[in-house]
């Protein structure tokens, strides 16, 4: 049995629990009490506060957590990152008012900077050489410059909408940052080997995401063709059809590219081309 620390709420909450179940793993409670137990794999979840689970997997409570990077970075406990998961994406930047003119970073130089992360921000002054105070504040950063606590932010941008709402325009982007499962470096054999299974089926997961599985038939004298215009993980299966001369090739292709490849294909004169779903992608 391992223990994975999730976020009891927040932005990574969702996301984390809509993993899990595309993992196959059926939690039990999802978030209504501290510790819920999976019916169907050795896991249970203990949910917290984003910037409690680096500290809770560190010192071993946690065998493995779910948060975003930049919790690890800001807290700075020493556990691993296992795994990048591709959901949470944003960036750290340092943002001022819009009618103050930016210089580069020695604008900062005795100018005041608030900010929920200050450990992430004094290393990033400290390897430009800036004396920058840095006033740390737990919410609503954005209104600092507005009521005269500082002279810019640094904070979590996703679209950069509530900066604009704020009279405030983006300079400098310090990190980016996305959910990431961290782990402590002294689990035993028995728990890596959960873990490991856990990871192969996120992995799983997020391959298949923004995936299409495409079926289409070729004449037999354009497969050549047909080759340089469907990309494959390996190699594209080939199958002979009923009518001779036709051949059915089938491929994973990202979901952008599916309109481009089905015209370029129609122009060699491929029929019958079908797109499914793909719920799992499993190598």
């Amino acid at each position: 049995m391992i223990r994975i620390a999730l976020q009891s709420k927040g932005r990574l909450n969702e996301k984390s629990l809509e993993l899990l179940a595309e993992a196959g793993i059926s939690i039990d409670g999802s978030g209504r009490k501290l510790l819920s137990q999976a019916s169907n794999f050795p896991v249970e979840v203990l949910y917290l506060r984003d910037d409690d689970i680096p500290q809770t997997v560190s010192c071993g409570i946690a065998d493995i957590g779910i948060v975003g990077y930049n919790e690890v970075m800001e807290r700075g406990y020493p556990v691993e990152v296992l795994q990048h998961l591709e959901f949470g994406k944003c960036r750290l930047s340092i943002a001022i008012p819009k009618y103050l003119e930016y210089t580069g970073p020695e604008f900062f130089e005795g100018r005041k900077i608030a900010t929920s992360y200050p450990g992430i921000l004094k290393t990033w002054f400290r390897e430009k050489n800036i004396n920058c105070e840095i006033r740390e504040i737990a919410g609503s950063v954005e209104i600092s410059p507005s009521i005269g606590l500082a002279d810019g932010i640094f904070d979590i941008v996703s679209s950069g909408g509530t900066l604009v709402q704020n009279g405030l325009t983006e300079v400098e982007k310090v990190m980016d940052s996305d959910a990431v499962l961290i782990g402590n470096s002294t689990l035993d054999d028995e728990k890596m080997r959960i873990v490991r299974t856990l990871m192969s089926r996120f992995t799983s997961v997020l391959r298949s995401r923004g995936k299409k599985y495409m079926l289409v038939n070729v004449p037999n004298d354009r497969i050549e063709d047909a080759l340089k215009i469907i990309p494959s993980m390996k190699s594209p299966t080939l199958l002979p059809l009923a009518d001779k001369g036709w051949s059915a090739i089938h491929a994973v292709i990202d979901e952008s590219d599916v309109w481009e490849k089905a015209d370029a294909l129609k122009k060699i004169g491929a029929e019958d081309i079908l797109i499914l779903s793909m719920e799992k992608l499993i190598l």
